[in-house]
């Protein structure tokens, strides 16, 4: 049985045979061999099926991967796109667009996509509560907020103890009614993701209160909580740490916690390291959105190490990198959606990509 070790020399193996065969059709003024990198990624041609780019590096992920389907960019032309989510009702992607200040929204039926929302306050994470109605954590604004169905927006969250929240980045909801979220203050940090200003609270993760309202902080012991998730059952909360971009001293992996009662977060440990051999080194990117499948796998946004890393990290229930999905460029969050969920949206720095997998996301958004 091959070994996750073997299946990455593989994968490395592969794009050295490209890389050389590319080389030498050049020379010879044949046709050029593509690499998968160097795909048409506009989903019309495919290089050949199965998709070379979602790569089993354990047989346990063997069973997501369908075999005549491929990897399809939707849309391009972004500054830096974060915060898909799916709505169900109105069969349409939301995202956003945070230096451009907007969110857009592409349609399942036909394809389209248009300008949903600006300004949207530089909005950063965006998902659905379970009465369909849409929450953003606006980088602009330090803020959540949730739009009602009337149009009218509600401020959920932007001071803590008195003190302005950072930038709010990623939200999620809990059966309960709760909204939890993450406050790395990434769009305070430059003019260009926000408005530049200081962090006057500690990073940390919150929880609102579905009957008063109140915001309580879950905990503040990771540098920077990002991307946050959970377990099908909502008995685990995993969340991305990306505190390695300011924080020498941070881990770079992903944190897991009990839920108690629905409100409480105890005995935080790690869930997995985003580091990685590759090239007969270890490198180490981070994971920045998650979402979990309803076999309990967790899939990792990921990025800044580059070709073999960048894209889509899948681990199993017990932390073990199982599979990939190689993207030309950062991905930075992802959400399963489609009228199965069984279709995987990832936003990559300036493009929207899918995927068709053999599991559902196991949450609405």
């Amino acid at each position: 049985m091959k070994t996750q070790k073997d299946n990455q020399t593989n994968l490395m193996d592969r794009r050295s045979f490209f890389t050389r065969a590319t080389g030498a059709a050049a020379c010879l003024g044949i046709a050029r061999i593509a690499r998968a990198i160097d795909r048409d990624w506009s989903g019309i041609n495919p290089l050949r099926y199965p998709d070379p780019d979602v790569v089993v590096l354990d047989p346990r992920f063997a069973k997501y991967k369908i075999g005549n389907t491929f990897i399809q960019r939707l849309y391009t032309g972004l500054l830096w796109s974060e915060g898909p989510a799916w709505n169900g009702v109105g069969r349409y992607l939301v995202w956003s667009d945070i230096p451009n200040d907007i969110q857009l929204r592409w349609l399942e039926e036909d394809g389209h996509v248009s300008v949903f929302r600006h300004p949207s306050g530089n909005s950063n994470g965006n998902t659905f509560d379970f009465q369909g109605r849409q929450i953003s954590c606006e980088h602009g604004n330090r803020r959540v907020v949730r739009y009602e169905p009337n149009g009218s927006v509600t401020v959920l969250a932007d001071r803590w103890d008195g003190q302005p929240l950072n930038a709010p980045n990623d939200v999620v909801v809990h059966p309960n009614g709760s909204i939890w979220f993450t406050d790395p203050g990434y769009g305070s940090l430059a003019d260009y993701e926000g408005h530049k200003g200081p962090l006057e609270i500690k990073e940390a993760v919150y929880r609102i209160d579905p009957q008063s309202g109140k915001i309580e902080k879950a905990t503040d012991e990771m540098f920077k909580p990002n991307g946050l998730c959970f377990s099908p059952d909502y008995q685990k909360l995993y969340v991305a740490e990306t505190g390695a971009t300011h924080y020498p001293q941070a881990p770079k992996n992903i944190v897991v916690f009990n839920v108690i009662d629905g409100s409480k977060l105890r005995n935080g440990r790690e869930f997995a390291s985003m580091k990685m051999r590759l090239k007969n080194a270890d490198v180490a990117g981070l994971a920045d959105g998650i979402r979990a499948d309803v076999d309990g796998n967790i899939w990792a946004a990921s990025g800044w190490v580059g070709e073999g890393y960048d894209g889509v990290h899948i681990f199993a229930p017990d932390g073990q990198r199982i599979g990939q999905i190689l993207l030309p460029e950062i991905c930075s969050n992802l959400c399963f959606g489609g009228s199965k969920r069984n279709r995987l949206f990832m936003t990559g720095s300036q493009s929207i990509y899918a995927v068709y997998v053999e599991t559902k996301g196991a949450h609405i958004a």
